[in-house]
């Protein structure tokens, strides 16, 4: 299988930065605040790969840094430092000149945001937040882009006959869900998910993960998920990265991580689990 996203020495750090801020920060220090200049190094030295229809599991608590490494994927945030390779696309992602970093996000990218309100328009109708994108992506005729928008709302188990509402109007689930159609709209290669079931009730979450499993098998697309439960990312996903303070601490097959896991904190939190 070939190599979809390779990544290498992401990091990004908020703040002024001094000269010892990934010295004082990470893992042994047991901070990602630096103490000589309390800059915040999100995440350092970040490395990974993710294949061809793989789904690569991000996890870790409140603030160790995996959403971060999302969002510079996304070009939601400026990296500090790091190259992000993306199949098809020449040279390091992260120094696309402006007209490239969007046309990565239209064409090769999809994301689905934890907070709704970040990948829909809560007050435009659910078909007409897919039609944005599919616009984006070349679709002009009224008609394909309502079979089109009709189909992955379909896909996604909303009710055809609610495309014309307003998300506003939609339960949580089914917000995410929308933001799932949207994202797929453009055949992405390379899905997002930035913890798509928190917040939601626990039989909610089983059906948004089945329809990631389901979507995954029908498209092939490669999915990177983040999640601060382990129990989400055991679900979904082959192999398993595991952060804190802004370090990845453990990486392997989800299988064998969780079965023989070797840092105290993916003890600890396969232990929460069972």
């Amino acid at each position: 299988m070939s190599v979809v996203l390779q990544v290498e020495g992401l990091t990004k750090v908020y703040g002024t930065g001094c000269p010892r801020c990934l010295e004082l920060t990470g893992d042994g220090a047991g901070t990602n605040t630096c103490p000589r200049c309390g800059s915040v190094v999100a995440c350092a030295g970040v490395s990974f790969e993710v294949l061809e229809g793989e789904i690569l599991g991000l996890v870790g608590e409140s603030g160790s840094g995996k959403s971060t490494v999302l969002q510079c994927i996304y070009l939601d945030v400026e990296a500090t430092s790091g190259h992000v390779r993306l199949r098809g696309h020449p040279g390091n992602v992260l120094a696309a000149d402006r007209e490239s970093r969007r046309e990565l996000r239209r064409k090769r990218m999809g994301m689905v945001y934890q907070d709704p309100q970040r990948g829909l328009h809560l007050d435009v109708t659910a078909g007409g937040n897919i039609a944005e994108r599919l616009l984006e992506v070349g679709y002009r005729h009224v008609g394909a882009i309502r079979t089109r928008a009709a189909s992955l709302l379909a896909c996604t188990e909303i009710p055809v006959e609610r495309m014309d509402d307003l998300p506003r109007h939609f339960s949580g689930g089914m917000q995410q869900r929308v933001q799932i159609a949207k994202a797929l709209a453009n055949n992405p290669q390379l899905l997002l998910l930035d913890e798509l079931t928190n917040g939601l009730d626990v039989s909610v979450q089983a059906q948004i993960l089945d329809l990631i499993k389901d979507i995954q098998r029908q498209t092939g697309v490669s999915i990177v998920l983040v999640s601060h439960d382990l129990r989400v990312v055991r679900l979904l996903a082959h192999r398993t990265m595991v952060m804190k303070n802004g370090r990845v601490v453990e990486s392997g097959l989800t299988d064998q991580l969780m079965e023989d896991p070797q840092h105290p904190y993916t003890q600890l939190l396969v232990n929460c689990v069972l």
